[in-house]
């Protein structure tokens, strides 16, 4: 029996169906994870605000200063990352949410803070310290406040700066924030929303996107310079979180029209996984498999 001839319109919805029957499998393996809430799953939202803290020192007079990745935090910069990052934005961003339906929580020093650190202390290339200012990590997080908001089908909006034990805010790195956040509550996923499209091979060219990394391979392209600059902490963060149990991890590109669900809901994906060395691939080679059975 020949095929029948189709027209634009009948094309694109085959195309959707197609999509749809592909998201169907995923859909049902990640119910009840945290993930997704529309969808069953549970979201929790960590974030940074880069771009609007850079613009707001800016309009200052201050001049933004990074150090392996990190920015320079003396406390003028932490009064500007506070205000921007950990109210403004953090406000608008569960706004956001509650605009599309969703409901949400922000979770800040000014209602709820949920994530306590301790200065971090990195080195240069000769094993000396190097001054980052009130620059921190994530030593421990507050599960019991987001899980009970996350069962109670809220988002936490959770932005990344944390309270030391000395009562003295920190600026964290959001990457590394959202890790320690994923790898405390056991998230079946960690996603991580950036304006790239994922790992590259080449720097230069968005063609050269590599899908699927093992950590071994992460950690290879970091030491021969293919992974550098703000890439390194992004992707170490990852590293840990996968070494403490977080079983998959995607960076993807969030100006990408419905790229969250283009990456979890389909088989090819359209960012970076990133697995330990034993799992490489193994659910988007499965679910091909499934498919050509």
């Amino acid at each position: 029996m020949s095929e029948p001839t189709i027209n634009l319109s009948q094309q694109q919805a085959i195309e959707k169906a197609d999509t749809l029957i592909e998201a169907l499998g995923w859909i049902r393996k990640f119910r009840d994870t945290t993930f997704m809430t529309t969808l069953g799953m549970r979201v929790i939202v960590v974030h940074g605000g880069g771009k609007a803290i850079s613009r707001a020192m800016d309009e200052a007079g201050i001049e933004p200063r990074f150090v392996q990745g990190r920015r320079f935090t003396d406390e003028p910069t932490l009064s500007i990352v506070e205000r921007v990052l950990a109210t403004e934005l953090n406000h608008e961003l569960a706004a956001k949410i509650e605009e599309f339906g969703g409901r949400a929580m922000s979770l800040n020093f000014c209602s709820t803070n949920v994530l306590f650190g301790e200065p971090l202390t990195l080195t240069n290339q000769s094993g000396e310290p190097i001054d980052l200012g009130r620059v921190g990590e994530v030593t421990r997080v507050d599960r019991l406040t987001i899980d009970n908001l996350a069962y109670a089908g809220q988002v936490p909006v959770i932005p990344s700066m944390a309270m030391g034990e000395d009562g003295r805010k920190l600026n964290v790195n959001a990457d590394t924030a959202a890790t320690a956040v994923a790898a405390a509550i056991n998230a079946e996923k960690l996603v991580v929303l950036s304006d790239i499209p994922g790992v590259l091979a080449d720097r230069d060219d968005p063609e050269s996107l590599i899908h699927s990394l093992t950590a071994t391979e992460a950690r290879r392209l970091i030491d021969d310079g293919t992974i550098a600059s703000g890439m390194i902490p992004k992707i170490e963060g990852c590293l840990e979180t996968l070494a403490r149990g977080v079983k998959k991890i995607h960076i993807i590109d969030g100006r990408l029209r419905h790229s969250l669900l283009l990456e979890i809901y389909t088989t090819s994906g359209v960012g970076t996984e990133l697995v330990t060395d034993s799992g490489i691939g193994a659910e988007r080679a499965t679910a091909a498999a499934a498919e050509v059975g």
